[in-house]
């Protein structure tokens, strides 16, 4: 437009130049003549934009007609890209939710969690003590809150039966720091954590919907919990919880052990986590040398606390990553996965556009006869590209609303920012529509980059069957061979997964899980103050469940193995010292997990003696302390030696127990870690023991109701959770890789399909271009089976071309990624041969069936029809 207005005006000004003006005056008066050139430009826009919003709207009621005249590519096409979007949909609604989205917090970004770590201890969370987070709070410069939070469990009375109540026990600004406003009431305030004050609650969003039903009106009502009454002041909103699960929060002076004296002055009793919020404009990296700093002032103000040889020190980070660091791999992993299903499904669908473009050659060179631009061809393609593509787009979002619910079980296994995922949103709906274009856009422009300049030779063709040229034959090759390679990435990846999860399976945990219940018990522990009381609670309960019909033995323990709790929060590492071993200057003293049990518990769970004795009825006597270790701790730290008749401390050598026996090792904390150094005490002779384990005859579920009435009647103030069996918490112990391993079965499967899907249209059409060929080869002597080998070998050579290609590209990737494939793989190399064997047989074979069912058609070729239909 500019450069034809240009052009009038230059032959205006030299018309007027030709009857004598200067050129100045000529330039001008052709100006004034043509009346404003920016006028003009107006006008013909405004001309123009409707013109082409009636070709934009011609191109979309030719794609809908093209669309509905080939019902079975356009339902082949929709559901193979639903099938692609609805995936990326999917598993980018949870990326989305869970890493992407904003913490629900004020201003969440400049929440931060510290931990203080002693690396060369093998501590990576020591927990905070009292006099520590005072110390922080006063000196630190780069954090304007910094609070406190633990969790403990109390038992809530008169309901219809005791409940156990998961507490959170914070600071009375808790709630200020994280930027959380109530739902209903208030949160904590100062004087809510005097001494002496009022004991308050505050719900839980999720309790308060489970238990008190969504009660509005549940403000000022009081709970007694244990011995003493507590209001309800507050409700809070549906924010993740970290970092763990709480039903009910309470300020630290409601809590005994937080509040005591002796507690409060002992720098060493750590037990809490600590959050803090940056000053405004303060980045991660000031606040981080900050805190290190502090831990370096304490480290050398207390070095009694803090020995040089632990490596003390403190970190702090983002609470964002504190929350997703569990989920961000496998999240990542997934959402490439689909990523790679998706393209599969582009390439099938471009192969299969490619081939319509094929038969349309024709109809295309008519249309370039009667005037239709080579662009205008391409544009006519690409809208129904697009049109395709927003068709399965909203056939995938539907797709992935319906398996909204299922992803949101599976990320609750990563982090406590799963029910954030919940439903389609905006921003999700932006992002299946951005990918269902840009679908459109790259299955699409192949196939109209693909029409040729010159269309005369098709026009020219009456049969109206057109050959596919060397470069398009080329194209629709490589696009067979990329999607037998991804496909073999995808299938590796999946297989890995699988061999990885069958290990896992194979794994012996070191103890018997078949039937054995177990229940988590909590006595009012007003009332069981004293060792000697919780001595003869424990015992009289167990004489009483050991009677109950179908049980075979019954023990109690402060945790059992593969317990979920246990598995995410480790072991309970305590330091202890052997008799007659010193250290060495500058040794670590060793670490163990202690447990306490009841001596049936090695019968309960059938756990092998090694060498001495177990536990019996008369070592209830405190002042002759007796142990168990296991194997594990005897290897490392007697050798060959026999520990039995050693004696070791667990509290620095102010008691010494006599080791009178070792156990086999037990995996206590998942399958696929190594048994930790263990230390058994008798109950008796300490306290506390809120697992209850029995053996039984039969299904144990089925003893569940006998046995919880059992306890109730022994004593009515005693709340029981957590029952389960040791099976379901070896499944559940599993639930993480086989949930991951079957995602991406599921995703390898698909881009089988679609493959295997491609591969057969490409036959298929192959075999319909060479009917006169294969006509000819019949009518000169060739066999029907020599003819259908001919044709098998033409898509087997794509595919293991593609294998080829596949297997180099799978072996780079999972060296580059070896590192984090190692982490989600479990006794299996990223590299596995048979994996990759394996794999290689089942692409091939899926390969072969999706060649061999369009290629059979040759063998019903009549030569003659053949011949006469060229």
């Amino acid at each position: 437009m500019e450069r034809e207005m240009r052009f009038h005006l230059e032959r205006e000004t030299e018309e007027n130049m030709r009857r004598g003006m200067p050129p100045t005056s000529a330039r001008r008066a052709a100006l004034l003549s043509f009346g404003g050139v920016e006028r003009f430009k107006e006008e013909c826009r405004d001309v123009q934009r409707p013109r082409r919003l009636e070709t934009f709207w011609q191109d979309v009621q030719y794609g809908v007609r093209m669309l509905r005249k080939y019902p079975s590519f356009t339902l082949l096409a929709v559901l193979t890209l639903a099938l692609g979007i609805g995936v990326n949909t999917s598993i980018f609604s949870v990326v989305y939710g869970v890493l992407l989205r904003p913490l629900p917090y004020r201003n969440g970004h400049e929440l931060v969690v510290l931990r203080q770590q002693a690396p060369l201890a093998g501590a990576d969370n020591l927990g905070f003590s009292v006099k520590e987070i005072e110390d922080y709070r006063a000196q630190n410069q780069a954090l304007e809150g910094i609070v406190e939070h633990h969790s403990m469990t109390f038992t809530l009375l008169g309901g219809q039966e005791p409940e156990l109540i998961q507490t959170g026990v914070v600071s009375a600004n808790f709630f200020d720091v994280m930027g959380v406003k109530p739902l209903l009431g208030r949160t904590f305030l100062p004087e809510d954590e005097a001494h002496g004050a009022e004991a308050v609650l505050v719900l839980s969003y999720k309790y308060w919907q489970r238990s008190q039903h969504g009660d509005r009106d549940i403000v000022g009502k009081r709970f007694r919990m244990n011995d003493r009454p507590h209001t309800v002041i507050g409700v809070l909103p549906p924010v993740p919880q970290y970092p763990n699960e709480n039903d009910v929060y309470m300020p630290t002076a409601a809590c005994p052990t937080r509040s005591s004296e002796r507690f409060m002055a002992n720098r060493n009793a750590r037990m809490m986590s600590v959050f803090g919020r940056r000053k405004p404009g303060v980045p991660l990296a000031q606040a981080q040398t900050d805190v290190a700093t502090n831990a370096n002032r304490m480290q050398q103000q207390y070095p009694d606390v803090y020995p040089a040889n632990r490596g003390f020190r403190a970190v702090a980070t983002d609470l964002q990553d504190e929350l997703t660091q569990q989920a961000r791999q496998t999240f990542l992993l997934l959402l490439g996965t689909a990523g790679l299903v998706l393209l599969i499904a582009c390439a099938n669908v471009a192969n299969l556009a490619l081939a319509r473009v094929l038969r349309r050659e024709r109809e295309m060179a008519v249309r370039a006869a009667l005037g239709a631009s080579r662009g205008r061809l391409i544009r006519l393609l690409l809208t129904e590209s697009t049109l395709l593509a927003l068709l399965g787009g909203a056939l995938g979002i539907v797709l992935a609303i319906f398996s909204t619910g299922l992803l949101v079980k599976f990320a609750e296994r990563f982090t406590p920012r799963a029910h954030e995922i919940g439903v389609i949103d905006g921003t999700v709906l932006g992002f299946a529509l951005a990918i269902s274009l840009l679908t459109g856009l790259v299955f699409g422009l192949a196939p109209a980059l693909s029409i040729g300049q010159n269309l005369v030779p098709a026009l020219k063709d009456g049969s109206g069957q057109s050959t596919a040229s060397p470069a398009r034959q080329r194209l629709r090759n490589s696009l067979v061979v990329a999607q037998v390679a991804v496909s073999f990435a995808l299938l590796i990846v999946a297989g890995l997964m699988t061999r990885s999860l069958l290990k896992l399976q194979q794994v012996k945990p070191g103890f018997d899980v078949e039937r054995v219940l177990v229940m988590r018990i909590s006595p009012n522990w007003s009332k069981y103050q004293s060792n000697e009381d919780y001595r003869t609670f424990s015992q009289r309960l167990l004489d009483k469940l050991k009677t109950q019909p179908g049980v075979l033995i019954a023990a109690l323990s402060n945790n059992y193995p593969l317990n979920p709790l246990g598995i995410t929060r480790g072991p309970n590492r305590n330091e202890l010292q052997i008799e007659g071993r010193p250290l060495a200057p500058g040794e670590l003293p060793p670490q163990a997990d202690f447990r306490v049990v009841t001596p049936d518990y090695f019968d309960t769970l059938r756990l092998p003696l090694v060498s001495g004795r177990l536990f019996n009825d008369l070592d209830y006597d405190p002042k002759k302390p007796v142990a168990l270790i296991n194997q594990a701790l005897a290897r490392h730290r007697f050798g060959n030696d026999d520990p039995v008749g050693h004696r070791l401390s667990l509290d620095r050598g102010e008691s010494w127990a006599t080791i009178v026996g070792v156990v086999a090792d037990v995996k206590s904390y998942g399958l696929q870690s190594a048994a930790v150094d263990e230390v058994y005490r008798p109950v008796a002779q300490t306290f506390g023991a809120g697992f209850l384990l029995a053996r039984t005859k039969v299904e144990p579920a089925g003893l569940i109701r006998q046995l919880r009435g059992a306890v109730y009647d022994f004593d009515p103030e005693t709340a029981i959770d957590h029952v389960r069996t040791l099976e379901d918490a070896r499944s559940e112990a599993l639930a993480s890789p086989r949930l991951t391993a079957t995602l991406l079965s599921l995703f390898a499967a698909l881009a089988l399909l679609i493959t295997a899907a491609g591969i057969a249209g490409v036959m298929a059409l192959a075999v319909a271009q060479r009917t006169h060929e294969i006509g000819i080869r019949l009518a000169l002597g060739a066999s029907k089976s020599a003819v259908l080998w001919l044709v098998l070998e033409q898509g087997m050579r794509l595919v293991l071309v593609g294998l080829a290609v596949g297997s180099s590209g799978a072996l780079v990737l999972t060296r580059v990624l070896s590192a984090w494939m190692n982490t989600l793989l479990f006794a299996v190399e990223p590299a596995d041969p048979l994996t990759y064997l394996l794999v290689a047989l089942v692409l091939a074979a899926a390969a072969a069936a999706a060649c061999y069912l369009p290629a059979r058609r040759v063998t019903g070729i009549n030569p003659m029809i053949a011949l006469r239909s060229e």
